[in-house]
Protein backbone atom coordinates (compact mmCIF):
# COMPACT_ATOMS: atom_id res chain seq x y z
CA UNK A 1 0.00 0.00 0.00
CA UNK A 2 1.54 3.20 -1.00
CA UNK A 3 2.01 5.51 1.88
CA UNK A 4 -0.53 8.33 1.32
CA UNK A 5 -3.14 5.86 1.23
CA UNK A 6 -1.97 4.25 4.30
CA UNK A 7 -1.46 7.31 6.47
CA UNK A 8 -4.92 8.74 5.25
CA UNK A 9 -6.52 5.67 6.11
CA UNK A 10 -4.88 5.91 10.03
CA UNK A 11 -5.75 9.63 10.33
CA UNK A 12 -9.65 8.58 9.40
CA UNK A 13 -9.53 5.73 12.09
CA UNK A 14 -8.45 8.19 14.81
CA UNK A 15 -10.93 10.58 14.05
CA UNK A 16 -13.73 9.53 12.17
CA UNK A 17 -14.33 5.63 11.90
CA UNK A 18 -11.50 3.58 13.62
CA UNK A 19 -11.70 0.96 17.01
CA UNK A 20 -8.55 -1.19 15.84
CA UNK A 21 -5.71 1.31 18.16
CA UNK A 22 -8.04 3.17 20.81
CA UNK A 23 -11.22 0.76 20.56
CA UNK A 24 -13.03 4.36 19.65
CA UNK A 25 -12.18 7.69 17.80
CA UNK A 26 -12.73 11.65 17.39
CA UNK A 27 -16.53 11.42 16.26
CA UNK A 28 -17.68 8.40 18.50
CA UNK A 29 -16.25 9.96 21.45
CA UNK A 30 -17.63 13.93 20.98
CA UNK A 31 -21.10 13.03 19.21
CA UNK A 32 -21.62 11.92 22.65
CA UNK A 33 -20.94 14.61 24.37
CA UNK A 34 -23.23 17.70 25.42
CA UNK A 35 -22.11 21.42 25.42
CA UNK A 36 -22.55 21.22 29.61
CA UNK A 37 -19.83 17.97 29.51
CA UNK A 38 -17.56 19.88 27.22
CA UNK A 39 -17.24 22.42 29.13
CA UNK A 40 -17.44 21.26 32.14
CA UNK A 41 -13.96 21.43 34.46
CA UNK A 42 -12.43 18.46 36.00
CA UNK A 43 -9.75 19.73 38.21
CA UNK A 44 -6.74 21.08 36.60
CA UNK A 45 -7.61 19.08 33.40
CA UNK A 46 -7.94 20.58 29.89
CA UNK A 47 -11.65 20.11 29.13
CA UNK A 48 -13.18 18.42 26.33
CA UNK A 49 -14.39 21.37 24.78
CA UNK A 50 -10.38 22.62 24.84
CA UNK A 51 -8.85 19.50 23.58
CA UNK A 52 -11.10 19.62 20.72
CA UNK A 53 -10.19 23.23 19.82
CA UNK A 54 -6.36 21.94 20.45
CA UNK A 55 -6.63 19.35 17.67
CA UNK A 56 -8.67 21.25 15.70
CA UNK A 57 -5.95 23.90 15.47
CA UNK A 58 -3.45 21.83 14.34
CA UNK A 59 -5.43 20.20 11.69
CA UNK A 60 -5.95 23.55 10.14
CA UNK A 61 -2.49 24.93 10.52
CA UNK A 62 -0.83 22.35 8.99
CA UNK A 63 -3.72 21.99 6.32
CA UNK A 64 -3.06 25.21 5.51
CA UNK A 65 -0.07 24.63 4.57
CA UNK A 66 -0.67 21.44 2.54
CA UNK A 67 -2.91 24.05 0.57
CA UNK A 68 0.01 26.32 0.02
CA UNK A 69 -0.07 28.48 2.57
CA UNK A 70 2.66 29.32 5.54
CA UNK A 71 2.83 27.99 8.14
CA UNK A 72 1.18 30.68 10.96
CA UNK A 73 0.32 28.58 13.74
CA UNK A 74 2.01 28.41 17.14
CA UNK A 75 1.99 26.44 20.33
CA UNK A 76 1.04 29.46 22.51
CA UNK A 77 -1.96 30.36 20.72
CA UNK A 78 -3.55 26.32 20.50
CA UNK A 79 -5.07 26.35 23.94
CA UNK A 80 -6.87 29.67 22.97
CA UNK A 81 -10.53 28.43 22.85
CA UNK A 82 -13.03 30.94 22.54
CA UNK A 83 -16.04 30.83 24.71
CA UNK A 84 -18.35 27.54 24.01
CA UNK A 85 -21.45 29.45 25.63
CA UNK A 86 -23.89 27.57 22.95
CA UNK A 87 -24.87 24.29 22.13
CA UNK A 88 -24.20 25.71 18.12
CA UNK A 89 -21.06 26.85 19.68
CA UNK A 90 -20.26 22.83 20.40
CA UNK A 91 -21.46 22.10 17.48
CA UNK A 92 -19.52 23.88 15.47
CA UNK A 93 -16.49 23.10 17.15
CA UNK A 94 -17.09 19.21 16.94
CA UNK A 95 -18.23 19.63 12.77
CA UNK A 96 -14.93 21.76 12.85
CA UNK A 97 -12.71 19.19 13.49
CA UNK A 98 -14.45 16.34 11.73
CA UNK A 99 -14.45 18.43 8.80
CA UNK A 100 -10.84 19.24 8.74
CA UNK A 101 -9.94 15.68 10.00
CA UNK A 102 -11.77 14.65 6.54
CA UNK A 103 -10.09 17.42 4.83
CA UNK A 104 -6.85 16.20 6.13
CA UNK A 105 -6.73 12.74 5.29
CA UNK A 106 -8.07 13.22 2.05
CA UNK A 107 -4.91 15.62 1.17
CA UNK A 108 -2.43 13.49 2.68
CA UNK A 109 -3.93 10.34 0.64
CA UNK A 110 -3.18 12.64 -2.79
CA UNK A 111 0.34 13.08 -2.29
CA UNK A 112 2.91 12.16 -4.20
CA UNK A 113 4.97 9.68 -2.26
CA UNK A 114 7.81 11.65 -2.56
CA UNK A 115 6.86 14.52 -0.62
CA UNK A 116 6.65 12.71 2.41
CA UNK A 117 10.92 12.74 2.50
CA UNK A 118 10.63 16.52 1.91
CA UNK A 119 11.34 19.28 4.35
CA UNK A 120 8.08 20.71 5.94
CA UNK A 121 8.13 24.11 5.72
CA UNK A 122 11.97 24.34 7.40
CA UNK A 123 14.30 21.89 7.99
CA UNK A 124 13.96 22.50 11.83
CA UNK A 125 10.16 20.61 11.13
CA UNK A 126 11.55 17.54 9.86
CA UNK A 127 9.73 16.44 7.03
CA UNK A 128 6.14 15.61 5.50
CA UNK A 129 6.16 11.94 6.77
CA UNK A 130 7.24 13.43 10.38
CA UNK A 131 4.91 15.66 10.75
CA UNK A 132 1.83 13.49 9.76
CA UNK A 133 2.94 10.82 11.87
CA UNK A 134 3.23 13.39 15.05
CA UNK A 135 -0.22 14.48 14.09
CA UNK A 136 -1.09 10.87 14.39
CA UNK A 137 0.64 10.36 17.48
CA UNK A 138 -0.88 13.50 19.14
CA UNK A 139 -4.37 12.97 18.13
CA UNK A 140 -4.10 9.69 19.67
CA UNK A 141 -2.44 11.18 23.05
CA UNK A 142 -5.49 13.70 22.92
CA UNK A 143 -8.03 10.92 22.38
CA UNK A 144 -7.24 9.23 25.10
CA UNK A 145 -7.64 12.44 27.23
CA UNK A 146 -10.94 12.82 26.35
CA UNK A 147 -12.06 9.10 27.10
CA UNK A 148 -10.94 9.43 30.67
CA UNK A 149 -12.14 13.03 31.30
CA UNK A 150 -15.44 11.68 30.06
CA UNK A 151 -15.81 9.18 32.25
CA UNK A 152 -14.77 11.43 35.04
CA UNK A 153 -17.93 14.11 34.06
Amino acid sequence: MERAVFLANRLREVYLNGRWIANTNYKDQLLSVNREQAIKQVGDLNTIAALTFHINYYLEGILHVFNGGQLEISDRYSFDLPPVETDADWEKLVNSLLTNAEKFAEAVSQMDDALFDQVFVDEKYDTYLRNIQGVLEHSYYHLGQIVLIRKLV
